[in-house]
């Protein structure tokens, strides 16, 4: 059986991050969702997302096809009743779809016509930006029960001081001592040939990704995710950064979600609580206007590529678009548009052949090239997000 993710209506409400990747390729908890249903499934699966997403990240269509709305995150229940589905049959949660049945020649899906299935369990879903590390927790203890099953850990190094050593996993190739893992709160997930140096102390839920790195002394509080190939340092607590981004110095990131390519400045941080103790609002590219979150932590949402200055200070609850770059002093807005560039005292367009040479730069310290696919997503994000910017 093929099986496709399809983006769904919550895309708009997960952009910055939706802006260059679809719905299916958000880290939560230790892998991202595509991953997630990969295993469950036992099978490669593909997106339909964004037309100009769609060289990077193309759709594969077979005769026989199960779409699944990549909101969802799997559990053994779900994928089950997913991986069972046959012909003019769905499964709804709700009013809300979460997979139905479709052949290749088939123009339209008609549901009135459909075998419904109802799925009524609890399961996780990603429907705002701030899902990902609100939900984190949940996601971390899933993913961790799921892969670490009937496997057996790497052996803990006699020098880490632990606490429920039982709730630890940790993969080949990964290096620690003279650290403080207290797994009494949550599980900590340690990935292939990732580093914790020495002085650092973590709280679960905890997971360290694949080639990903905790400096020297660090402070971590769960539920705390760091990306492949990802760097922390300082003080992190229930924050999501995904691939290959880097908090790596002194300051406080907290409630937060980096996307891939951010770097944070030495000594910068964030607010994640107003001083009132009120709700947090967030930016909405589906309004324009700022949206309550339902919740009193929260702080910063960081599109792909953007970065900031040493000594940089973000508001509670700050949106910053794709491939921003902020310094100065001062809180800057706490809504930052894409290919912006300046900080408090103001912004001008962050022109995209300065960008792209930044971003060429960024990608080649991990042998990676910044080849013509991401820079043509990059340049529809830039015309896609001009009427924010005031120059």
């Amino acid at each position: 059986m093929n099986y496709i993710l399809f983006d769904g209506p919550v895309r708009n409400a997960l952009l910055p991050f939706t802006f260059t990747r679809p719905v299916a390729d958000i880290l939560v908890g230790i892998m991202t969702i595509r991953q997630k249903w990969e295993k469950y499934l036992g099978s490669t699966i593909t997106t339909i997302t964004e037309e100009y997403l769609s060289e990077k990240f193309p759709m594969v269509e077979l005769e026989e096809n199960i779409m699944i709305n990549a909101a969802y995150l799997p559990n053994d229940t779900l994928a089950e009743m997913v991986s069972n589905l046959t012909e003019n049959q769905a499964i709804f949660k709700g009013e809300d779809v979460i997979a139905f049945f479709a052949n290749e020649n088939q123009e339209e899906v008609d549901f009135d016509s459909y075998e419904i299935i109802h799925y009524n369990e609890d399961c996780i879903t990603i429907e705002h930006t701030w899902d990902i590390f609100s939900k984190n927790d949940a996601a971390i203890r899933q993913d961790f029960k799921y892969l670490t099953e009937d496997r057996t850990s790497q052996p803990i190094p006699k020098s880490v001081n632990v606490i429920a050593p039982q709730n630890i996993f940790i993969e080949e190739g990964a290096k620690l001592e003279f650290v403080t893992l207290n797994a009494s709160t949550g599980p900590i997930y340690i990935g292939k040939n990732a580093e914790i140096m020495e002085g650092t102390v973590i709280r679960g839920p905890f997971a360290l990704c694949e080639n990903a790195m905790v400096k020297m002394s660090a402070k971590v509080y769960g539920a705390t995710t760091v990306g492949p190939g990802s760097r922390i340092g300082g003080e992190v607590k229930n924050s999501v950064l995904f691939a290959n981004s880097n908090k790596g110095h002194e300051g406080f990131l907290g409630d937060s979600v980096l996307g891939e390519w951010c770097n944070i400045g030495a000594d910068s941080n964030n607010s994640n609580l107003k001083n009132n103790y009120e709700e947090v609002k967030l930016w909405s590219y589906e309004t324009e206007g700022f949206a309550k979150t339902g919740l009193q932590f929260c702080g910063l949402m960081m599109g792909d590529h953007s970065k900031c200055g040493i000594n940089t200070m973000f508001n509670t609850g700050t949106v910053v678009g794709v491939s921003a770059n902020i310094f100065g002093s001062g809180f800057p807005r706490n809504f930052v548009p894409s290919f912006s560039w300046g900080g408090a005292a103001g912004f001008t367009t962050y022109v995209t052949k300065k960008a792209f040479e930044t971003a060429r730069l960024v990608l080649s310290r991990r042998n990676i090239d910044f080849d013509e696919t991401e820079q043509a997503i990059l340049e529809h994000v830039f015309e896609e997000t001009k009427k924010w910017r005031k120059d």
